[in-house]
């Protein structure tokens, strides 16, 4: 006998939402959906991008994301991101990754790869090497080994003007 080949269905022009406890919580849209049903872990792929609108209690969108590829592994609610992938909230805060996992159950991001994150207020472009873990609405921050020369502003305390200064991060 051959080895089994697991069922791929495929779906085109994707809409679907995310509730969590009766609210909705999430949008994803994706041009093509790929699920595969098998003996193993059920996963679905979106190979040629997806989009996911994030929403508060209020049914107000408080950030986006967006990547060039993601799978979803059923089991685990996690979702892997990768190429090009931008998350930003409606403060203007903005994170920039090559790779980035999304887990459902905690709304949170993280990855271990580089990655970017450049804030409103405070002004502020910071650069973690080995990654970054926080909240899918771009709050509670921790990034690991930060490079060298991110940098924040700080307003100037001793002028009466709003003239600001930069400090660069050690």
């Amino acid at each position: 006998m051959g080895k089994r080949k697991p069922g791929v269905d495929e779906g085109h022009y994707i809409e679907s939402y995310l509730s969590m406890n009766g609210k909705m919580r999430a949008k994803l849209t994706a041009p093509v959906l790929l699920s595969y049903q098998g003996d193993s872990a059920r996963k679905a792929e979106f190979p040629q991008s997806l989009h996911v609108d994030f929403y508060n209690d209020s049914l107000v969108i408080e950030s986006q994301l967006s990547a060039k590829y993601g799978r979803y592994l059923e089991g685990e609610n996690k979702v892997f991101l990768k190429d090009s992938v931008v998350a930003f909230n409606i403060k203007g805060d903005t994170l920039f990754a090559k790779e980035l996992y999304w887990d459902q159950n905690l709304n949170k991001f993280y990855t271990d790869k580089e990655v970017t994150i450049s804030q409103k207020t405070p002004r502020q472009r910071l650069i973690g090497l080995k990654g970054i873990r926080c909240n899918q609405d771009l709050s509670d921050i921790t990034l690991f080994d930060l490079k060298p020369g991110s940098f924040f502003v700080v307003p100037d305390s001793t002028s009466a003007t709003k003239d600001t200064s930069k400090t660069l991060i050690k």
